[in-house]
């Protein structure tokens, strides 16, 4: 946001303290819900079982808690938002039965309401979590509501209609994409579960449907272009779903049109091991996850191949799929910590994953490494090429992503001998004078990757000479080897198959690396570097990866 911007959205939050948004919030509560809608996911039992021992794990972060709950927390903002939208309700039901959970539960929404049920503050009331919890508490009521306290019972009852007020007013102010989503599925969850709420549905799923118009792309992808968020997102969708069907309700055409198209593009950045790729500071969730989100879904589709405004391109023949970042990276005011990553290659062979991105960048665990997580969101990081060792998008120290890749020139070409894209981006021009391209393409059978990055000036623009390096990282069980005459390296995929990497037009080497993986936990792995220096007329560099078992 601009400087004008962040001030109005600062002077706006402390509004909620004043007299006038506490009168806002008042009024009658419901006695009880109309429904209790079913969550369609199960949780992980394994988180769940760590809360039940006081312990609250995400996404690589594990913090223990006390007797006040989730308060004082010093988290990451990733697990703070879990933390205050009762999202790990659904882990703690799976984590163990009845009489470990429901006093868990309840403790820990006492407490929550102990300290953040009177102070209307961030991020426990920031709009999207305010959503969440509505939605979560509703599915959960059994969990949170078993209570015979009377004083509780109406305490829990009260912050739902007063959580829905807050929303009304504040759920177009969140940002644009999944935060502003959840926050009017929060409105809708809580016009369909009270008495009387029909105004306020009609009112929220106008709401609801202007968010999912601005929050998504035409061919189903989330604005941030990150591949957890896209999970997150269809997962909200079917439970929001879930709500419609426990009042006997047909779920709205906008809402099953958006399922229809985030499902595919969702499924469009699987890799071959049914976890994510990892892009934009995504951590490479695992397929249990996947899988029991698509199956809450209740639909069958096919992974999207060709995200054109989304950004993804995917290709797949035999037992390999390639993935590739053709889109400039996402404006800063829809996502926090974006990545540099324009043109940026994965590549998995079945079950194992062999060029990978470092990833991860959003991770829990790196919550108290911010220089690790800022590492991770440069271009180096990525599976593609660097000039002078600068990245393709500024990253400016405050965060924020700024000047460099503007504009990316597609072509994808489908043929009986396999597939291929060409895409180049003017990351480069302004400081360089050269715009980078990179053409990709696959075989009929998946055996072989035959690549190519070139430099070639741009017009009206004095291109200067540059070092280069063409980064393939490798994921944590593949082993690299060069070859006698430096030109190329042995892969080999632990328990899994070997491949051959060649190239020309740069010298060969192997160095350290880093994944993040489905845990959130940092992986020691290698990359190969094709490196060398760039005329003023460009360069060309080569290369292919080839299945030898």
């Amino acid at each position: 946001m601009s400087l004008g911007e962040k001030i109005v959205s600062h002077f706006y939050r402390l509004t909620w303290r004043t007299p006038l948004h506490a009168l806002r919030l008042r009024g009658r509560y419901p006695l009880k819900l109309l429904a209790v809608p079913d969550d369609p996911v199960r949780g992980d039992a394994a988180r769940g079982a760590a809360l039940i021992e006081r312990s609250f794990t995400w996404r690589g972060e594990t913090l223990p808690f006390g007797e006040t709950g989730f308060d004082g927390f010093e988290a990451g903002q990733a697990s703070l938002a879990r933390a205050h939208s009762f999202a790990w309700l659904r882990d703690l039901a799976a984590g163990g039965d009845r009489t470990q959970s429901v006093p868990m539960a309840e403790a820990l929404v006492r407490s929550w309401l102990n300290t953040h049920g009177d102070k209307i503050s961030e991020p426990a009331w920031r709009p999207d979590n305010a959503g969440r919890r509505i939605i979560y508490w509703s599915s959960y009521a059994p969990l949170i509501l078993s209570s015979g306290d009377l004083v509780y019972r109406s305490s829990v009852l009260n912050h739902l209609a007063r959580a829905a007020r807050h929303l009304d007013q504040t759920a177009d102010r969140a940002s644009v994409g999944l935060p502003r989503i959840a926050a009017w599925s929060g409105v809708v969850a809580a016009g369909l579960l009270m008495a009387g709420g029909n105004p306020r549905r009609a009112f929220g799923e106008a709401g609801l449907a202007n968010a999912l118009q601005t929050g998504m792309t035409s061919d189903g992808g989330i604005v941030c272009r990150t591949p957890g968020t896209q999970l997150d997102l269809v997962d909200l969708l079917a439970m929001l779903g879930r709500f419609y069907v426990s009042r006997k309700l047909a779920v709205p055409d906008f809402i099953d049109d958006a399922m229809a198209r985030a499902l595919p593009a969702l499924m469009g950045v699987v890799a071959g091991d049914g976890g994510l790729s990892s892009w934009q500071g995504s951590v490479p969730v695992p397929r249990a996850e996947i899988d029991a989100v698509i199956e809450a879904t209740g639909l069958k589709t096919r992974a999207l191949r060709q995200a054109r405004e989304w950004g993804y391109q995917r290709l797949s023949a035999g037992n390999t799929i390639l993935i590739c970042d053709a889109a400039p990276p996402p404006l800063g005011r829809v996502v926090q910590g974006g990545c540099a990553s324009s043109l940026a290659t994965e590549v998995s062979d079945g079950e194992h994953r062999l060029i990978v991105n470092c990833g991860g960048a959003q991770a829990g665990s790196l919550a108290k490494m911010p220089s690790l997580a800022d590492g991770l969101r440069t271009t180096a990081a990525h599976s593609t090429m660097t000039l002078a060792d600068s990245n393709s998008t500024a990253i400016h120290p405050s965060g924020a992503l700024g000047k460099g890749v503007s504009e990316i020139d597609l072509d994808r070409q489908e043929s009986d001998h396999g597939s291929k894209i060409e895409a180049s981006h003017d990351g480069y021009v302004r400081r360089f004078g050269l715009i980078h391209k990179r053409a990709v393409a696959l075989s009929v059978d998946g055996r072989e990757v035959r690549g190519e990055d070139t430099l070639y000036p741009a017009e009206r623009k004095k291109p200067q000479r540059a070092t280069f390096a063409v980064r393939f990282h490798l994921a944590p069980h593949v082993d690299a080897s060069l070859t006698a005459d430096s030109m190329g390296a042995l892969l080999r995929i632990e328990k899994g198959p070997l491949w051959q990497f060649r190239c020309r037009g740069g010298l060969l080497s192997i160095d350290e690396s880093i994944w993040i993986d489905g845990a959130g936990q940092i992986q020691g792995t290698r990359q190969l570097v094709v490196s060398g220096e760039a005329a003023s007329g460009g360069a060309s560099i080569g290369w292919v990866l080839k299945r030898a078992g």
